[in-house]
């Protein structure tokens, strides 16, 4: 299994930012990791130094999200869809991106569930519940 670093990941992003930015090729996973990169301009000065990157520290106190986390969650939620696994994922987020009328807004919903699901398996020490994660999508998609 690939376990990136922190260090790793930060760098893939602002990687594939700077090769968007020079109009370089990019592979199926860069391709994907900078449509988002795109929808989220607000996060381009965090990419554009990868060294700054590497070293910045985003506390909670900062009232400002990790644009890392926050692109990472992205990905892994195109991921689980593109394979759907956990089972029912996909079809979870498309209903959700149909009521929402928005697949970016569906993932922002998704990552939600995403990280409480991670937060509450961390917390009790327990696996993931991925049942839990793909019923905690499917009730947003069913509620207004």
């Amino acid at each position: 299994m690939f376990t990136p670093s922190q260090e790793d990941v930060r760098r893939f992003f602002c990687g594939v930012h700077r090769k968007q930015q020079a109009g370089e090729p990019l592979d199926a996973l860069e391709t994907l990791a900078g449509q988002w990169i795109e929808r989220h301009p607000e996060y381009h000065p965090d990419l554009s130094d990868a060294e700054v990157a590497v070293a910045r520290v985003y506390e909670v106190q900062e009232g400002r999200e990790n644009p890392f986390l926050h692109l990472s969650m992205h990905l892994s939620i195109s991921e689980q869809c593109s394979i759907d696994q956990p089972r029912g994922i996909r079809q979870a987020v498309e209903l959700l991106a149909a009521r929402r009328d928005s697949i970016h807004q569906a993932h922002h919903e998704a990552m939600e569930c995403l990280g409480r699901m991670v937060w509450e398996s961390q917390r009790s020490g327990r696996p993931p519940d991925g049942a839990a994660y793909i019923d905690a999508v499917q009730r947003r998609a069913t509620q207004d």
